[in-house]
C-alpha cells in the first residue's frame, strides 16, 4: 500500500468522511452522489474501515473534528451506523476529539436512528432543511416537507443533542423576499446553534444548470444582495453572530471543523471524491463508489488525482477564505496588493481592523469578487 509521503509529522486534526447515498437527487447538487442501493451500502461501509485502516497506517491520526457529509450519512440504516462508527470508534484516538458531526435529511431520520447517533458520540447535527415552504421544496427536489423537517428536529433534540445546525438556501427560482423571511422565522423559533444560509448557485453537472442555462431560471444579483441582507438583519436580531458569510451561531457554537478548513489546517478526506490537503499536497480520492471500494478492499490507494500546491495557490486560498470570516485577512497577507486594498477600503468594502482587513456590512454580499482581485 502506497500513500503518498510527506514530510509533516504533526498529528492530522481533522478527518472528513463523504457518504454518497441518497434517496433521492436533488436537482441543485453538485457533489457527488448516488441513488441510494441497499446491496451496496454494506459493502461500502467496509471499504471506509478499510481506507481508515490504512490511513491510521500511514499517518498519525488524532482528530480534534471528523465530519460525515454528502450525500445523505443517515440514508445508511442504524445497523451500518452502529458498524460504521464503531469502527472508527475503534480505529482512531478520540481523546482529543472536540466536534463530531453528521450531516442528517429530514427524510431519513427516526428516533432509533437518532439515539444511535447520540450514544456513538456524535455531538453535532447539520440537518438539510433548506425551506419551510412545501413548493419551493418539491422544487429543490427534496424528499420532506415543511412538517417532515419540524418533527427531524424534534427527534434530534428529543435524543439529547444540544448542537444542531440548521442548512437554508435562498436565491431559489420563484422564491419571494416573504418566503424567505418565513423560512428564517420559523428557524429561529426553534432556536437551532447553527444557522447556515446558502445563495443558490447554478453549478454545471445539475438538472438547475441546464434549466438555467436554457432560459427557464434566472439568477437575480439585486434580489440575492436582498434576501442576504434580510438574513443578516434577522439572525443579528436573533442573537446570531455572523461569523462567516454563510455562517451564523449562537455564543459558544462555530463550527469547529469549518473554521479549520478556513484557516488552511491540514485535513484528511475518506471515501469517495473526498479532498484532502496535508501540507503542499492536495488529492482527490477516485470519485465513483463502486470503483472506490473495488480499489480499497483490495489493498490499493483510493486517491484519483494529486496536486502540488505553491505558496502562491496556499496564499491566495488563505486570502479567499479568510476574507469571508469575522476574523478577516490578515494584512500582512494583503501587502502584494497595495492598489487593490487601498481602492477597496476607499469603496466602503474593506476596513482594518487591528492587524486583519475585513470585509464591511457592504462588502460581505461581495465576497467573492472581492477575493478574486487578490488571486
Amino acid at each position: 500500500m502506497h500513500y503518498i509521503s510527506n514530510s509533516v509529522t504533526d498529528a492530522i486534526r481533522h478527518i472528513y468522511v463523504h457518504i454518497p447515498f441518497c434517496a433521492r437527487i436533488c436537482p441543485y447538487c453538485a457533489f457527488y452522489k448516488e441513488l441510494l442501493d441497499r446491496a451496496q451500502t454494506q459493502r461500502f461501509c467496509e471499504a471506509l474501515l478499510s481506507e481508515l485502516r490504512q490511513q491510521t497506517q500511514d499517518r498519525h491520526l488524532l482528530p480534534s473534528t471528523i465530519y460525515f457529509g454528502g450525500g445523505t450519512p443517515t440514508a445508511l440504516t442504524t445497523a451500518q451506523l452502529e458498524f460504521l462508527l464503531g469502527g472508527f470508534r475503534d480505529q482512531l484516538d478520540l481523546s482529543e476529539l472536540i466536534e463530531w458531526a453528521m450531516e442528517a435529511n429530514p427524510g431519513s431520520v427516526s428516533a432509533r436512528k437518532a439515539g444511535l447517533l447520540q450514544r456513538f458520540g456524535i455531538n453535532r447535527i447539520s440537518l438539510g432543511i433548506q425551506s419551510w415552504d412545501d413548493d419551493l421544496l418539491k422544487l429543490l427536489g427534496r424528499e420532506h416537507n415543511a412538517k417532515q423537517g419540524k418533527e427531524s428536529f424534534a427527534i434530534f433534540r428529543d435524543a439529547g443533542f444540544s448542537n444542531i445546525n440548521v442548512d437554508l438556501m435562498f436565491g431559489l427560482p420563484g422564491q419571494t423576499m416573504p418566503q424567505w423571511q418565513s423560512t428564517l422565522e420559523r428557524t429561529v423559533s426553534l432556536t437551532p446553534e447553527h444557522i447556515s444560509t446558502y445563495c443558490l448557485t447554478y453549478e454545471e453537472d445539475t438538472e438547475f444548470f441546464l434549466r438555467h442555462a436554457r432560459g427557464e431560471f434566472r439568477q437575480n444579483s439585486d434580489a440575492d444582495a436582498e434576501f442576504f441582507e434580510m438574513t443578516m438583519s434577522i439572525l443579528k436580531a436573533a442573537g446570531y453572530e455572523h461569523y462567516e458569510i454563510s455562517n451564523h451561531a449562537r455564543p459558544g457554537f462555530r463550527s469547529g471543523h469549518n473554521r479549520a478548513y478556513w484557516s488552511g489546517s491540514n485535513y484528511l478526506g475518506i471515501g469517495p471524491s473526498a479532498f484532502s490537503t496535508v501540507g503542499m499536497t492536495r488529492w482527490q480520492n477516485i470519485a465513483d463508489f463502486r470503483r472506490y471500494a473495488d480499489a480499497v478492499l483490495c489493498g490499493r490507494s483510493a486517491i484519483g488525482s494529486v496536486e502540488q500546491l505553491t505558496p502562491e495557490m496556499k496564499r491566495a486560498e488563505k486570502i479567499a477564505l479568510s476574507l469571508r470570516t469575522l476574523d478577516g485577512a490578515p494584512a500582512k497577507l494583503l501587502e502584494p496588493f497595495p492598489n487593490e486594498t487601498r481602492e477597496f477600503v476607499r469603496l466602503g468594502l474593506l476596513r482594518k481592523r487591528r492587524n486583519n482587513f475585513i470585509l464591511t456590512r457592504t462588502g460581505k454580499p461581495l465576497a467573492d469578487s472581492v477575493a478574486e482581485a487578490f488571486v
